[in-house]
């Protein structure tokens, strides 16, 4: 038996420590990458369970929140009514409003006949009401197509609104007034009556430049802006410039006017009824009539834009189907307030008696009426002016409001 050397065996024995060494290593390195791997899949597990909630794109439907998403409120409904809704309505309010207030500028330019302080007022009433009617075309194409006008058409479309929307309604408070001073203080009316017209000349500039500072937020927030389906004409405001605007035209353009004609109209009834006049009763449903038509035609509009306006700076409406509701509402009592442009010739101008002789005289040499007609109508009035006596001249000129 050949025995091994001794260096030799010393050498296998060392080998065979090595190894032993070496496999201990091997297995406590195994079992610490073993536990690492176990600590990092679980705080992986961990993490990922926190995340999940907000991981989209997470296959398993049951770990998303379909909360988190923010929906868009589709409106095509509510585009395809004004479509067929607005060009409609705005094609018969400005026809009849170009008709009824062309009527009266045409006929106060041709006799010139701005003798009183109401004439004055009901000539700039329509002047006011024309401007207001050139604006409607823009919008009737705006919705129908796309804003097509440019920047500066946009800025002047938007003042021009807004400017003929202020100076009218506070044209019809000044008519109130004026008819205020002429029934009920008669006599001071009277003593100043050669200044009247001087007088309203002056109220009415002071009106317009007051309903032209009113109009600056849309001189200066008014912006041609592009968008997905087109151009858009649209004011950019914050909350702040949203409050001014919706409590100017709510103080200025409803209730403050609302307030002046209705305490002069209420004195005016009055004093109607303690008068000797059988025209009394004329003159009281007139009276009702203007004011009826007010609130009929502004009142609807004004209450719905001021919770529109709350809606907006608070963003309260979360809901779809309200929010378009609120848009329906908002363009069906704005329309309805537009048709006051078409009343105010009726209600302001063609009820007065000397004013309507003149029209009728118009017409005639316009070659709308014959002489015949034209002596028919004149001989009625005179025959019914006739039957009044003394009190013709009084009623002609306060009862019946004509100028």
């Amino acid at each position: 038996m050949k025995r091994v050397p001794k260096e030799n065996s010393l050498t296998f024995t060392e080998t065979i420590m090595t190894g032993s060494r070496g496999a201990v290593l091997h297995t406590l390195l195994n079992l610490g990458i073993i536990s690492q791997l176990g600590f990092c899949t679980e705080e992986t597990t961990y993490s990922s369970s926190t995340v999940s909630d907000y991981d989209y794109s997470s296959e398993e439907p049951g770990d998303v929140d379909y909360g988190q998403f923010v929906l868009q409120c589709q409106k095509s409904d509510v585009r395809s009514f004004r479509k067929s809704f607005l060009p409609a309505i705005y094609a018969v309010i400005c026809v009849l409003g170009v008709l009824g207030n062309g009527l009266v500028i045409i006929t106060y330019i041709y006799f010139k006949r701005l003798r009183t302080m109401t004439d004055v007022y009901l000539l700039n009433l329509a002047v006011a009401d024309l401007l207001f009617l050139f604006t409607l075309p823009f919008w009737a194409v705006s919705v129908v197509k796309e804003w097509i006008f440019g920047q500066v058409m946009c800025k002047t479309v938007y003042v021009l609104y807004r400017v003929s929307f202020f100076s009218g309604i506070l044209l019809l408070m000044c008519i109130s007034i004026d008819r205020y001073f002429s029934i009920v203080r008669a006599a001071s009316a009277h003593r100043h009556r050669s200044k009247a017209v001087y007088y309203s000349k002056i109220v009415s500039v002071c009106v317009w430049l007051f309903s032209m500072i009113l109009s600056l937020p849309e001189l200066l927030y008014s912006n041609q802006e592009k968008i997905a389906n087109g151009m858009l004409c649209k004011m950019t405001l914050d909350n702040s410039t949203i409050i001014f605007t919706a409590s100017s035209q709510l103080a200025v353009g409803f209730f403050i006017p609302l307030v002046v004609m209705f305490f002069c109209y209420c004195v005016i009834i009055k004093t109607l009824l303690l008068a000797r006049n059988f025209e009394k009763n004329k003159a009281i449903k007139v009276i009702i009539a203007v004011v009826l038509v007010f609130l009929l035609f502004q009142l609807p509009y004004n209450s719905v834009m001021l919770i529109d306006t709350i809606n907006d700076v608070n963003a309260t409406i979360s809901n779809c189907d309200l929010s378009k509701r609120m848009n329906i509402a908002i363009d069906v009592t704005k329309s309805l307030a537009y048709v006051r442009c078409c009343l105010n010739p009726f209600l302001y101008a063609f009820i007065g008696v000397k004013f309507r002789n003149d029209l009728l005289k118009l017409m005639k040499e316009m070659g709308c009426m014959s002489t015949e007609k034209l002596l028919k109508y004149t001989n009625i009035k005179a025959n019914f002016t006739s039957k009044r006596g003394s009190i013709a001249t009084d009623t002609e000129s306060t009862t019946t409001f004509s100028p």
